[in-house]
């Protein structure tokens, strides 16, 4: 029997999917996140930003940075 991710008793196990598994991850980076990975490469003095990264790409180093800048603080 299939679960169905409405009535499952945890829906919240199904949000959170590894970039690298993305059907669109190969795309370009979204505006939002070519802004927000700006922002973080600023904040933490990292030369992180590319703008040819990928929307998997672009995700897994606004993890790493975001994990960088609160260890920082």
């Amino acid at each position: 029997m299939d679960v169905n991710p409405k009535t499952a008793p945890d829906p919240a196990s199904n949000t959170e999917k590894d970039p690298a598994d993305w059907v669109s991850g190969d795309e370009p980076m979204t505006g939002a996140q070519a802004s927000y990975l700006k922002t973080l490469s600023e904040e933490t003095g990292a030369a992180a930003f590319r703008p040819d990264l990928t929307k998997a790409e672009a995700s897994m180093v606004i993890d790493e940075l975001k994990t960088a800048r609160n260890q920082k603080r």
